[in-house]
């Protein structure tokens, strides 16, 4: 299908997972509990650890950010998808669309950046333990959050801006689940190069950096616990990093996979894979991962509705 007149604003089409159309409704069962369980663990984690004092800490302050991020990344892709499974047009408009990507980039570039801060975090709870409270201020930690968010801003803005302000005149189907920078570029009529080469020149920078900061961490704190003479002291050190070091290696693998794929086996149903794991799959885990291996937040769940149950009698 083509977009014959450029002056007008194309209405894409949407691939979607798979054409075969057998699969459509079990996708949509699976993808429907995948979302449901992501509402409720995102939400319910943002909602337990600002009801809960204890939880009033640098940690579950992450981890509240981490799991809005995370919410808002399943929201921006799922509904839509969902809709097309069940639907006969698979079409998105160009403001949807470029609402789409932009609100992919905010919250997939933040969660890097988040998951830094929160390495850096553990770091600095194991390395330096009696200074941990005045390091990790409440201004610090507003500070670590902030940035990423006005960073990833910047970039949504950047990119959808550049793509969205070109003419489309190729091809309207994008052959992906939901709109991408990358699977939207082949639709331009102009030279698209400077825009790849922001993507590419980007999209290292924010892995790289922020993946140095983890690894500069975790060095940092393995050091930290082998010098460490108490048993009980070592197995709490790796307790408190357990869980982070859990999201961040599923987050990181499926991003290394898909980037480090070599040329003849990197196809396009690999990237879908990778795409589905990171933008639907992982932030279901993530809240899973924090509530399943972790005491405290167990405890102040059991505290919450002991509270209300109190209240309600």
């Amino acid at each position: 299908m083509r977009q014959k007149n450029s002056t007008s604003l194309p209405v894409f089409i949407l691939m979607g997972i798979t054409l075969n159309t057998e699969l459509q409704l079990p996708l949509f069962a699976v993808f429907f509990i995948i979302y449901v369980v992501t509402v409720v663990g995102n939400l319910g984690m943002i909602i337990l650890t600002k009801l809960d004092s204890r939880l009033h800490t640098p940690m579950y302050f992450f981890i509240r950010h981490l799991a809005f991020i995370d919410l808002g990344n399943s929201t921006t892709i799922c509904p839509k998808m969902l809709v097309d499974f069940v639907g006969d047009q698979k079409t998105i408009s160009f403001y949807a669309c470029a609402t789409q990507l932009s609100f992919f980039l905010l919250f997939i570039i933040s969660e890097f950046f988040i998951l830094s801060a929160m390495a850096y975090d553990r770091y600095v709870a194991i390395c330096s333990p009696l200074l941990y409270s005045v390091i990790m201020s409440q201004r610090v930690c507003n500070v670590l959050v902030g940035i990423p968010y006005l960073y990833s801003t910047f970039q949504a803005l950047l990119f959808t801006s550049k793509i969205f302000t070109l003419t489309f005149c190729g091809s309207n189907i994008i052959s992906h689940f939901y709109c991408d920078d990358v699977f939207l570029l082949p639709l331009l009529c102009s030279n698209d190069e400077e825009i790849q080469l922001l993507i590419i020149l980007f999209s290292a920078l924010n892995l790289i950096s922020s993946l140095l900061v983890v690894l500069a961490s975790y060095v940092m704190i393995l050091l930290a616990i082998c010098h460490m003479r108490s048993a009980q002291g070592r197995k709490k050190a790796f307790s408190t990093c357990g869980s982070h070091l859990t999201v961040v290696a599923v987050f990181y693998g499926t991003l290394l996979f898909m980037y480090l794929q070599p040329k003849p086996t990197h196809s396009l149903e690999n990237d879908k894979i990778a795409s589905l794991f990171y933008t639907l799959v992982i932030p279901m885990l993530n809240p899973l991962i924090y509530s399943l291996r972790n005491k405290e937040v167990k405890n102040a769940f059991y505290r919450v509705l002991n509270n209300q149950f109190k209240i309600n009698t």
